[in-house]
């Protein structure tokens, strides 16, 4: 157990005015409910926003909204993505199918996608992982040609632009998270996204018939979002992370997804939400564009929410996130298996093939690049990580780990 210093991987902007704007969220729901509501298609562009509790609740109810109107099952998603997208799927009651990706991008191998998809895929899951931009344009005209729609998961990419269009509004319906650790955070809440006026018709079905939060949940976020403002900071992280039945930093395939409306509090708490947003993108940017010079990562200039790297080895991999919670750094390993490698998912994908996603799960590392981070710790981080510098993919060569 380590007692000191301790960064988290992610962290999110937070001050004592947002959850005093939530605490007033919480005495007029829907008058920030609708605030938000309106302000988020705005800046969007687009016509239908339905506020929920998270992000995966937001894909789960988007998943059930198209299962209701198609006798189609297979949910085609990224061989490397978070144990809550195929949560979501499975949870819906549909088929999760992982697909092979590209490395570099984390976006699907689009030659194997285009195999992947046949005539009983409902629709294609395509991210924005880490926030590195996906080619979501190209994934949208390959399942169009086919009658398939494109759910487009930017719960990781909140305020990314890619060739000036906002993340999110490129696939026929989008989805966000305001999740912790997210690029701005209400200690969760979610957003569904569409410009569709038919798709928007289903998912309200869904959504109307969603719970709204009771006062029991609402207490509940007020007093989660009041211990994160306080241990999120890197003098005080390490309590949390010492505790084994948080399990901070571990994936876990989601058991149950419910499905509830996002909390005025929740709404409140994000009333300041632009001006955070471009607070978060500012450092995040500046931050990983240095960590890339002084690495020799070559990046774009996207926000990234966590910059990933790739050790050489997936004993170098292990070496060094030891090395890291020893100094209290905040590298973290990602996540820890591909799609088809998920025990919870062996029924659904026993016959899946994904080799260039196992090899990402072996070898990439994610370094923090949020504002909690201080020159020390980025000094450290890089003397700890120049030995795996100017590395953006797992090298072909090496095997990956059984």
């Amino acid at each position: 157990m380590r007692i000191g210093r301790t960064v988290p991987p992610a962290a999110a902007p937070l001050r004592a005015i947002d959850l005093w704007h939530g605490l007033a969220g919480l005495f007029s729901s829907r008058t920030a409910l609708a605030r938000f509501e309106a302000e988020l298609a705005r800046h969007l562009g687009v016509r239908h926003v339905f506020l929920v509790s998270s992000g995966t609740a937001a894909l789960t109810m988007v998943l059930k909204a198209l299962r209701a109107s198609s006798r189609r099952s297979r949910v085609v998603v990224p061989g490397y993505t978070c144990f809550s997208v195929p949560g979501a799927v499975v949870h819906a009651g549909l088929r999760p199918v992982p697909c092979d990706i590209d490395a570099a991008t984390f976006d699907f191998d689009h030659a194997s996608l285009a195999r992947t998809i046949d005539e009983d895929t409902l629709c294609v899951i395509a991210h924005h992982l880490f926030g590195v931009p996906s080619d979501v344009a190209r994934t949208a005209a390959l399942c169009r040609a086919r009658g398939v729609l494109v759910i487009e998961d930017a719960a990781q990419a909140f305020g990314l632009a890619v060739q000036g269009i906002p993340a999110g509004t490129i696939g026929d319906v989008g989805i966000f998270s305001f999740g912790r650790g997210k690029a701005i955070t209400a200690g969760g809440g979610g957003a569904v996204a569409t410009s569709s006026d038919a798709l928007a018709e289903l998912i309200r079905r869904q959504f109307d018939s969603a719970a709204r939060p009771s006062p029991a949940d609402v207490l509940t976020q007020l007093l989660r979002l009041m211990a994160m403002g306080v241990f999120i900071r890197p003098a005080f992280y390490w309590m949390p992370a010492s505790l084994p039945f948080l399990r901070l930093g571990d994936t876990i395939f989601p058991k149950t997804v419910a499905v509830r409306r996002m909390s005025g509090f929740q709404a409140g708490v994000l009333r300041s939400w632009r001006r955070r947003l471009r607070e978060s993108a500012c450092v995040r940017t500046r931050t990983a564009a240095a960590f890339g010079r002084q690495l020799g990562i070559a990046r774009g200039p996207a926000p990234c929410l966590r910059l990933p790297i790739f050790a050489s080895t997936p004993a170098e991999k292990r070496a060094l996130l030891a090395r890291s919670h020893r100094l209290g750094l905040g590298l973290s390993g990602g996540y820890p298996s591909s799609i088809d490698r998920v025990p919870e998912l062996r029924a659904w994908v026993d016959m899946a093939n994904c080799p260039t996603a196992r090899r990402v799960a072996d070898h990439l590392l994610t370094v923090p690049v949020h504002h909690w981070l201080g020159a020390r710790d980025r000094r450290a981080i890089c003397e700890c990580l120049r030995a795996v510098a100017r590395r953006t993919c797992p090298p072909e060569e090496m095997p990956h780990a059984s």
